[in-house]
C-alpha cells in the first residue's frame, strides 16, 4: 500500500510540475498573440489564431493547440510509457492498469480570450478510469490545486505557501454559494436555464466562473459552497473533481468514456448540503443528462 500511496504523491508532483510551466506559457503566449484584448483589430469578428469546435461560441485558440502540445512532451520526458488524453488532439485509453493522463491546456477558453482572468491548465492522472492524481493551476491567480488519491488537498499560493484544502462548514443550502457553466449549443442552453430557473430561488446565489476546472477547486478552496454542470468531457473533471474529493466534498463525475455530448451531470458539494442540493436538482430535472 505504501508503494501506490508513494506513487500518486509522485504523481501529484508531476502534475504540479507540468502546469506550473504550461500556465506560464499560456500567460506568455496570451500577452504575444492577442495583447491586452483579442478583439481590438477586428471589429468583433473572430481573431487570428482562433477557430471554433462544436458551435461558433465555442472557440479553441493556437495557444490551446501550442500548451497541450508542450504538456504532452513534458510527459513524454517524465512518464515516457504512460498514455494521454488531451481536449485538443485525443488519445487513447492505454493499457489496463497503466496511468493515463487527461490534459486540458486551456479550461476557459472564452475568458482566456476575452480576457476575463478566469482560466487554467488542468492534468490529470487516472488508472482504470479512475483519477489518482491531479493539478489545476490558475493561471492569472497564480495559484496550483493538487491532489493525490488517498493524499488530500493542497492550494500552492503564488508565493508557494501551501495549504491544506477543505470545503465550507455549511449545512443549509439557502445560504450555499453554487457555481455552474452552461454548453455551447443553444437546445443544451435552455435545458440548464430552466434548471437554473429552479435551483436559483433555493440557495444563496450563482456564480458563472467560466472554468469547471476552477469551480471544483473552488469547492475544495471553500470559496464556494457547490458546483453542478452538465455536458462536461474527462479533461474537465479529471483533477478538479479530485481535488474537490480530497478535501471533502460529495462528488459525482460521468463515466470516464462520456463526452460533452452526452450531458451528463459533474456534481461537487460540501457534505452538509450535498444531500439537498441533490434533491433541489432532482426535483428541477438536474439528475437527467442534459
Amino acid at each position: 500500500m505504501e508503494g501506490v500511496q508513494h506513487d500518486r504523491l509522485e504523481l501529484s508532483e508531476i502534475a504540479v510540475t507540468v502546469v506550473r510551466e504550461a500556465a506560464q506559457r499560456v500567460a506568455a503566449r496570451r500577452a504575444e498573440v492577442f495583447g491586452a484584448n483579442a478583439f481590438d483589430e477586428t471589429g468583433g469578428e473572430t481573431p487570428d489564431g482562433v477557430a471554433t469546435k462544436s458551435t461558433p461560441t465555442d472557440p479553441v485558440t493556437v495557444v490551446d493547440t501550442e500548451t497541450e502540445r508542450f504538456v504532452r512532451d513534458r510527459l513524454t520526458e517524465l512518464r515516457p510509457d504512460d498514455a494521454v488524453l488531451g481536449e485538443e488532439m485525443g488519445g487513447d485509453a492505454g493499457e489496463p492498469g497503466a496511468v493515463r493522463w487527461i490534459v486540458d491546456p486551456i479550461d476557459g477558453t472564452v475568458n482566456f480570450l476575452y480576457g476575463v482572468p478566469a482560466y487554467a491548465v488542468s492534468l490529470g492522472a487516472q488508472v482504470d478510469g479512475v483519477s489518482v492524481a491531479g493539478a489545476v493551476a490558475d493561471v492569472v491567480g497564480g495559484r496550483i490545486y493538487a491532489a493525490a488519491l488517498g493524499g488530500g488537498a493542497r492550494e500552492i499560493g503564488p508565493d508557494g505557501d501551501e495549504r491544506i484544502l477543505r470545503v465550507n462548514p455549511i449545512a443549509d443550502p439557502s445560504l450555499a454559494l453554487v457555481a455552474t457553466g452552461f454548453g455551447y449549443a443553444r437546445e443544451r442552453r435552455e435545458k440548464q436555464g430552466r434548471v437554473l430557473a429552479q435551483v436559483l430561488p433555493q440557495v444563496r446565489d450563482v456564480r458563472r466562473i467560466g472554468s469547471a476546472a476552477l469551480d471544483l477547486c473552488m469547492v475544495a478552496a471553500g470559496r464556494v459552497d457547490a458546483h453542478y454542470e452538465h455536458g462536461l468531457s474527462p479533461w474537465d473533471w479529471a483533477a478538479g473533481a479530485l481535488i474537490a474529493q480530497e478535501a471533502g466534498a460529495v462528488v459525482v463525475v460521468p463515466a470516464v468514456s462520456s463526452t460533452s455530448a452526452d450531458g451528463a451531470l459533474t456534481f461537487a458539494a460540501a457534505p452538509g448540503v450535498a444531500d439537498r442540493m441533490i434533491e433541489i436538482l432532482r426535483a428541477a430535472g438536474g439528475l437527467e443528462n442534459l
